[in-house]
């Protein structure tokens, strides 16, 4: 177990986390929990989308961005064909009422896009392909 000190909007809180077998699970002190999770829910998302390295049948690298949290996608703004730089926005994701944008994490061209306007993804769903 190890402890730190988290700061959200300015005010401290003392979280514990223990590792589990197999996952890593944030355990909140009962002290201000209620409040670290109303405080929390209105901060934006920080997790960034999880990337795998694939082989394409181009013999190139492509890299697979998945979901990084459920939620329904409510705007693509790439095509199969565009070119992307590190960092442009993909697509927007609306979870828990908030819209997070998921953004490029190499530079590429999109090789497939996996998901529709309206699709609802689970975490780890793979949305965009770049090669």
């Amino acid at each position: 177990m190890k402890k730190y000190k988290v700061y959200v909007n300015g005010e401290p809180f003392e979280v514990i986390v223990e590792e589990i077998e197999g996952s890593a699970t944030p355990v909140v002190t009962p002290a201000k929990q209620q409040a670290a999770t109303t405080q929390t829910q209105n901060a934006p998302a920080a997790s960034p989308p999880v990337v795998e390295k694939t082989e394409p049948k181009s013999g190139g690298e492509a890299f697979e961005v998945a979901a990084p949290m459920p939620g329904s996608v409510l705007d693509i703004k790439v095509n199969k064909g565009d070119s992307v730089n590190e960092g442009d926005t993909l697509l927007i994701l609306e979870a828990m009422k908030m819209e997070n944008e998921v953004t490029a994490p190499v530079s590429g061209i999109v090789n497939d896009v996996k998901v529709a306007n309206g699709a609802t993804v689970n975490t780890g769903d793979i949305m965009v392909v770049i090669e």
